[in-house]
């Protein structure tokens, strides 16, 4: 039954959406409504395919037919526990073919009314063995990326925006799998969309049964609803909120009011869909990993559909990603040596092997168990991310034409160690109660020496000059700056993106008053070698942003609280006073809000919104000026 909803927006990936951990949060809508708005060929061909599978599920005789895909998991990461084991993507795998055939032993927990219609959707998946090229592979591809995060927007699926490029979608699923901002534990693109995107993304946190898969989603079920929609299925409540009236085109799911989350008791009745009521535990609902457990033989039909002659995935039943290549002797590579060697780096350097045409590499502390795999078109790689003053050992193995030769001898080396170029001053300041008083106009540096060192600071300025511009600079990683009054209510933000120098100004006091400054680094980022520093400056007059403004300061919208409950606050910046409009649509793209004011300031300009009459849920907030439109999405929760 459930909803097929076109929403007009998409996240940027400027600020992360704060969202409650515990609960499951799908991109695909969204990621499905984006296209939809920008592509129009891309809605002409989401109605073909639709037209194709309506024909289909009318036969009244369906060959029965057991389909194997051939999966690619590109593994981007930022930081070694992105960076998840060989045996957990096997672990995403194993739970993959358990659910689509129906070998999965929580099947018997469906209620015996729907037990009837779960389906074994005759889907299996495997391993790639052979690449595009047609060269051996173990079907994992490991890319380590200086991105700490990714949206929804589709920069992990490129290497030019920190992620991997695609495998040919037409012979392999794609799955990606990183670090996904937002509370996002996946999305995925729906058949039809352009064909550089199409695939799977991943949080490594929801992936796979083991590692870094944190409970309630620690059974590999993310996947299990991503390849769901990846396979033309929608959210079994259809995306439509609470109204009752939309449908997931699958005649054999009960009509539900929306989502589920947790571990719902059955019956759960919505819709008047009693005495059975929702299909809470189907794949496409929202409950915990641990209380989804099956897809109906309608929802087997529409992927069916997928895989007949003409359908939009049927390329994938010839393709030869599971056939591993005719193997080739390859050498293995001698003359191994580490040059280049500091704190953090180094460059491992090897002979040409004959024939070869790339080469794998492996690497670890000498004291860890496992190694960390990258690849190298020639023979030599830069590594990045070593920890100081600590033994490493490598091997090198040459990739041919269709297979890969034995590994080479292992060799060592050792990164230098610290060189600290600054001290971690004014501690213990962790907390606003601790907090350091810093003189005015005067530049001081610290560290955030630890990924749980906090840096507050306490400043108070004078009747003869209370408005507050405070700076953060010489940055060495990603940090940012809040700004709070006595009472410790948050004022501003500023969260620019890697180590772009953050700036806050606030005019909006003309008595003297005591400020709270606070320092700490994006997702626990810190450096024991490198100092920012910090500028507390008051004047009697307005600060300007001027020519400060940068392209990021302009193009952004920061939205606080986020999530927001009665009211919402927005920060942003102009360069001149013009007419900004502002409008609010919930999750159905339906506008709820709509304001139209000019700019008080030339600079950074705050806004406030009622949010009172909305009930809780996921919106996009919209800026338009005479230039350009930005957005950011919130969330209400009261």
């Amino acid at each position: 039954m459930k909803k097929i909803v076109l929403n007009l927006l998409t996240l940027l990936a400027l600020a992360p959406l704060v969202t409650n951990a515990q609960k499951r949060v799908c991109g695909s809508h969204e990621h499905q409504l984006q296209l939809l708005q920008n592509d129009p060929e891309y809605a002409a061909k989401r109605d073909l395919i639709e037209m194709q599978t309506a024909d289909y599920i009318n036969q009244p005789n369906k060959q029965r037919a057991l389909k194997t895909i051939p999966v690619v998991f590109h593994i981007v990461y930022n930081t070694a526990a992105q960076n998840v084991s060989d045996a957990q993507i096997q672990s995403q795998l194993t739970v993959l073919n358990n659910d689509f055939r129906k070998l999965n032993a929580d099947w018997t927990n469906t209620p015996t009314v729907f037990q009837g219609i779960s389906a074994d959707c005759e889907i299996q998946f495997c391993l790639a063995q052979q690449d595009p090229n047609g060269n051996a592979t173990t079907g994992i591809n490991r890319v380590s990326t200086s991105t700490t995060s990714f949206g929804t927007n589709d920069a992990v699926k490129y290497t030019a925006q920190g992620g991997a490029n695609i495998w040919d979608r037409s012979k392999y699923l794609n799955i990606w799998v990183c670090n996904l901002s937002g509370g996002v534990l996946g999305y995925a693109q729906f058949p039809g969309g352009p064909a550089a995107t199409d695939g799977v993304v991943i949080t490594y946190t929801g992936f796979g049964t083991m590692g870094t898969a944190s409970a309630p989603f620690n059974k590999g079920r993310t996947a299990t609803h991503e390849v769901g929609h990846w396979l033309n299925l929608y959210h079994i409540w259809g995306d439509d909120g609470t109204s009752c009236n939309g449908s997931d085109l699958v005649g054999d799911t009960p009509n539900q009011a929306d989502e589920n989350y947790g571990c719902p008791a059955f019956p759960a009745v919505s819709c008047s869909n009693g005495p059975n009521g929702d299909m809470f535990m189907n794949y496409m609902d929202y409950t915990d990993d641990a209380c989804m457990f099956m897809f109906s033989a309608g929802q087997k039909a529409r992927m069916d559909a997928l895989f007949i002659a003409g359908g939009s995935r049927v390329s994938l039943l010839t393709s030869p990603g599971c056939t591993a290549p005719n193997p080739v002797a390859c050498g293995a590579p001698t003359g191994l040596s580490a040059t280049g060697i500091t704190t953090t780096t180094a460059t491992l350097n090897w002979g040409a092997v004959a024939g070869a045409s790339s080469y794998n590499v492996q690497y670890k502390l000498t004291s860890a168990a496992s190694w960390t795999t990258t690849t190298s078109s020639t023979t030599s790689k830069s590594l990045t991310g070593l920890t100081a003053g600590s033994p490493y050992q490598f091997q090198v193995q040459a990739v041919c034409t269709a297979g890969a030769g034995a590994y080479s001898s292992v060799a060592s080396f050792t990164t230098t160690g610290v060189v600290a170029t600054c001290t971690n001053t004014y501690e213990s300041n962790n907390t606003r109660n601790t907090a350091a008083l810093i003189p005015v106009n005067t530049n001081i540096s610290s560290m955030i020496g630890s990924s749980t060192d906090k840096d507050y600071y306490r400043i108070t300025t004078t009747a003869a000059a209370p408005k507050l511009k405070v700076t953060l600079s010489n940055l060495p990683l990603d940090y940012d700056l809040k700004l709070y009054n006595s009472g410790g209510s948050l004022l501003a933000t500023s969260a620019l993106g890697s180590t772009s120098t953050e700036t806050i100004k606030y005019n909006n006091s003309s008595v003297a008053a005591t400020y709270f400054i606070y320092v700490y680094g994006y997702n626990g980022a810190f450096s024991t070698a490198n100092c920012y520093t910090l500028n507390a400056s008051t004047s009697a007059s307005n600060w300007k942003i001027g020519e400060e403004i940068t392209d990021e300061n302009k193009a952004a919208i920061n939205l606080y609280p986020n999530p927001a409950g009665n009211k919402l606050s927005v920060q942003y910046f102009s360069t001149n006073n013009q007419q900004m409009i502002f409008n609010v649509y919930n999750s159905m793209g339906q506008k709820v809000i709509s304001r139209t004011e000019i700019t008080s300031n030339d600079g950074e300009n705050n806004a406030s919104f009622e949010l009172s009459t909305l009930s809780n849920g996921i919106y996009i907030m919209e800026m338009i000026d005479n230039e350009e439109r930005k957005i950011q999405k919130f969330t209400i929760q009261k």
